[in-house]
């Protein structure tokens, strides 16, 4: 009887963790309109070793605009404008340039920036408590933008880390600190303009 008893509140637990998970990333995805953050990105291989690492700053705005600023360790910006995505090395003074129109397709920038239905581009998934984050999974439905499926961890409600497998099963692990929240974001930090010299590749 008793041991009944402890494996409902097991499942009873459980099952409250799962949804907390979900209605964590509904929040986010209906309630933030804008967002800013550090992160540090680091890509793992399928054995779990570190290849690649970075970090930097990044800013949303719904519907559309976003934009990632990494400066370790090779300076790059990745701007969204709403109407096309700018994507600037600094190294190699060379800019790529694409419409945005159906450019987010299933991607996590649709997950931070996007607006409309979750549901229809992805399945997804709760897969419970890991240490002091709570997981969703999201899988796209469409498996032609790159990843296998989206891990998404919350912390306390907020987002703190977040998981993309790609087809080779490498996972590009990025996790944030210092959010915030539907703040102020001057509106310039949306606009790019590529320096003088650079060369401008159009997509």
């Amino acid at each position: 009887m008793h041991r009944l008893i402890a494996i409902i509140f097991m499942l009873a637990a459980t099952t409250a963790a799962q949804a907390s998970a979900t209605q964590d990333l509904q929040r986010f995805f209906n309630k933030v309109q804008r967002y800013s953050a550090q992160f540090d990105q680091v890509v793992l291989d399928e054995a779990m070793n570190p290849i690649q690492e970075s970090s930097g700053n990044l800013w949303i705005e719904r519907p559309g605009k976003f934009r990632w600023d990494y400066a370790v360790p090779y300076e790059q910006h990745i701007v969204g404008d709403g109407k096309e995505i700018w994507v600037y090395d600094v190294e190699l003074r060379q800019v790529a340039v694409r419409r945005m129109q159906g450019a987010l397709g299933a991607t996590p920038a649709l997950l931070l920036a996007g607006r409309g239905s979750l549901e229809a581009p992805f399945e997804i998934k709760d897969i419970g408590r890991q240490g002091s984050l709570d997981w969703v999974r999201l899988t796209p439905r469409q498996n032609d933008d790159g990843f296998q499926d989206i891990r998404i961890g919350f912390e306390g409600g907020k987002i703190r880390t977040l998981e993309m497998v790609d087809a080779f099963g490498q996972i590009t692990r990025v996790t944030l600190r210092g959010a915030a929240e539907n703040g102020r974001i001057a509106a310039d930090k949306f606009r790019f303009a590529p320096p003088p010299g650079v060369d401008v590749i159009r997509e």
